[in-house]
């Protein structure tokens, strides 16, 4: 596995090209404010993009996709490009806390998985309102020297004593999906739960709750908790932690429970009303060419929009490790979309959260 600090080197490698590449480019100029999530605007290559467009990058992160509405809609004028994932990104549209992306202004449009171009979260009444950019799964993963047996269920998480106390979970109403999985079996629809069944994955994780060591939000929280001994077991940002904690020489394997796993996409979107849309412009054109694909990819080791933008630096074993070669392992997982009752949803997680 290709460790951090390799991946570093390699994104810096990207960066150094990129500012070559676009040493012709004309310049924007200007700031661009992003809320997004870690590793999206990492220094190692959003500095080619700030040098070949001359718009300075300020990013704020995000531990959950509930804070992207609830930061927009509490002042979203401080605020230029989000990037949400896309059971949320049809949130924003329909609250018109996004506007619509002119796809003849990105370059690389055409080339993106359709999977994710004609996703129906960036596409809304006619309407683009994302650029696709990374996806990936929300797998499990487990510190080998902790377990004599491979853990195969999340259903093993509640009774099992090696676990208690040293179980986390994401900070995050996706929990509410495996769950209801483990609950209802893998058929149910777990985007249109009713009230009996959001009452019973709801009792389901406060019954887990003494064996919660803590609900993690950031992928250094995350790391910090099994560095330190605290935690055995979790559910993963797929591919980003597992590789953060091997370079601390901490092994650990990612399983897709039988519960199966989510899957998930992340798109940028344009805030309504940014003052600064040439920079967004030419943001939404580097993060799918193959400085930006390479670039992310190689700081959080997910898989990218763009295949042919990828392949430009990766060989072909490391495309099949992504999965860019083989869309099916994406068809296999449960891809995210907005709940039927987001509000009920979020109210479940909250009262799990809330629960003594």
């Amino acid at each position: 596995m290709m460790t951090m600090k390799d991946k570093l080197g390699s994104a810096v490698a990207v960066a150094a090209l990129a500012v070559a590449g676009f040493a012709g480019a004309a310049h924007a100029d200007g700031e661009l404010n992003m809320l997004t999530w870690e590793g999206y605007t990492d220094p190692s290559f959003v500095a080619a993009f700030e040098e070949q467009s001359g718009c300075k990058v300020t990013p704020t992160y995000v531990g959950s996709n509930d804070e992207f509405p609830a930061k927009l809609a509490g002042g979203g004028g401080v605020y230029d490009l989000v990037s949400p994932s896309v059971d949320t990104t049809t949130i924003l549209m329909k609250a018109g806390l996004v506007e619509a992306i002119d796809t003849s202004r990105i370059e690389g449009w055409g080339d993106i998985f359709p999977q994710f171009s004609s996703h129906s979260g960036v596409n809304y009444e006619g309407g683009v309102y994302g650029v696709p950019y990374t996806w990936g799964a929300i797998p499990f993963m487990y510190r080998v020297d902790s377990f004599d047996a491979a853990p195969t269920s999340i259903a093993q998480m509640w009774g099992d004593e090696n676990m208690a106390g040293k179980i986390s979970l994401w900070d995050d109403k996706t929990n509410i999906y495996v769950v209801a999985r483990m609950l209802y079996g893998n058929d149910i629809d777990v985007y249109d739960l009713n009230d009996e069944q959001l009452a019973a994955v709801r009792d389901k994780l406060i019954e887990l709750k003494p064996a919660i060591r803590k609900y993690w939000s950031t992928a250094g929280e995350l790391v910090n908790l099994y560095a330190n001994g605290e935690v055995i077991i979790s559910n993963t940002w797929g591919g980003y932690q597992s590789a953060l904690l091997a370079d601390e020489g901490i092994e650990m394997i990612e399983f897709i429970p039988t519960e199966n796993a989510d899957g998930w996409a992340d798109a940028w979107q344009i805030v309504a009303g940014s003052p600064n849309l040439d920079c967004a412009y030419e943001w939404l054109n580097f993060t799918v060419s193959a400085d930006g694909q390479c670039g992310v990819v190689g700081i959080t080791g997910y898989s990218g929009s763009n295949p042919s933008a990828l392949a430009t630096c990766k060989t072909d074993e490391e495309m099949m490790m992504l999965h860019m070669d083989d869309f099916s392992y994406l068809d296999s997982l449960v891809l995210w979309q907005e709940p039927a009752r987001v509000d009920a949803y979020i109210n479940t997680w909250n009262a799990v959260k809330a629960a003594q």
